[in-house]
């Protein structure tokens, strides 16, 4: 196997996120309410690409980034602060970066989003992509070119599918999974894109669709069916307080992908998912809410319940020796330019 291959390839549109908490009720027309939490930073793909790196691993994200203030501080985070590699992303002349207000309340959110179409797509940014060994890829109802390319060179897609606004829930993205070696959609979607009427169903729907199937459910946790191995495997999610749920799923792809490159079984695989998504809802979110090996690490030295200890048992094997440094939250507002 070549070592030098990116762990994890990765393309999609980049937000720079603005995360407002706390609200008490959502705001009326004419009206001002005060938040009591907030956080910036950079989001959409850049999600998954931190997350990904913070457990890492070689990370190349080819996405766009605006000639403003939002692409150059975004390009820092990632590049500098959390060593993304970007040598197949691009910068845009007058091309504004998108910026999303999040409002964040309970358990959900609502978004804001101010932006245009990227001057450059996928395939343009991907061209004839690099050899990786695992891709992660947001399917959409039009085939991306280099996603076949990308599965021909032996590269492993990890696929996840978002909210069909059309509520046609076309059965043809499903083909698009010949060509993925695992799918993780959440319950609506899984039940929407298979026609069936619960998880379990629905799982059992996709299982003979894709090698690796998995289905979120959010604060009811996740199951999956590993069909190389004939594995079946179930698990609660974490008891926590949820104060942004933005990038959960992100971070629950990446954190499954990171656990299936280390080969283990698909229950330890879909416990550390779970675990991981729950400690990133307990921070601002977006990218900055990864827990990488850091969170996972503080967690499990302080962990006392008798039952997750048990549970999470395994991880007393699989955390690194030196899990690095202290991960590093949304900042209420961004540095400074240094001059």
């Amino acid at each position: 196997m070549d070592d030098d291959r990116p762990d994890v390839l990765l393309t999609g549109l980049l937000f720079y996120d603005l995360v407002l908490t706390g609200l008490g009720k959502p705001p009326t027309p004419g009206e001002e309410i005060w938040t009591t939490g907030m956080g910036c930073g950079p989001g959409g793909i850049a999600n998954l690409a931190v997350a990904a790196a913070r457990f890492g691993l070689r990370t190349s994200l080819a996405t766009v980034f605006g000639d403003d203030f939002y692409g150059a501080h975004c390009r820092e985070i990632l590049a500098g602060q959390e060593r993304v590699d970007l040598s197949l992303s691009r910068v845009a002349e007058h091309w504004p970066t998108p910026v999303t207000v999040c409002l964040a309340q309970g358990q959900d959110r609502a978004l804001v989003t101010h932006g245009q179409e990227p001057p450059f797509s996928q395939d343009a940014l991907m061209g004839d992509p690099p050899e990786a060994r695992t891709a992660l890829v947001h399917l959409e109802a039009e085939p991306r070119e280099w996603l076949a390319k990308a599965a021909a060179n032996g590269t492993r897609i990890y696929a996840d599918v978002g909210w069909d606004p059309t509520q046609q829930w076309s059965t043809g993205l499903l083909e698009q999974l010949s060509l993925c070696h695992a799918f993780l959609p959440n319950e609506t979607e899984a039940m929407a894109y298979t026609r069936t009427d619960s998880a379990v169903a629905a799982l059992g729907a996709l299982s003979e669709l894709v090698p690796v199937a998995v289905v979120t459910r959010g604060g009811d946790g996740a199951m999956a069916v590993d069909q190389t191995t004939g594995e079946y495997a179930e698990v609660p999610a974490l008891d926590v307080d949820v104060l942004d749920a933005t990038g959960a799923g992100d971070v629950f792809g990446a954190s499954f992908v990171a656990a299936s490159l280390g080969g283990w079984p698909l229950q330890e695989r879909l416990r550390f998912a779970v675990l991981a998504a729950g400690l990133s809802v307990q921070h601002h979110g977006g990218a900055p809410a990864a827990p990488g090996w850091y969170g996972v690490d503080r967690w499990w030295r302080s962990l006392t319940d008798p039952g997750l200890r048990r549970a999470y048992g395994f991880l007393a094997d699989r955390l690194p020796a030196d899990p690095g440094p202290p991960v590093r939250y949304a900042p209420v507002t961004p540095p400074a330019p240094q001059h």
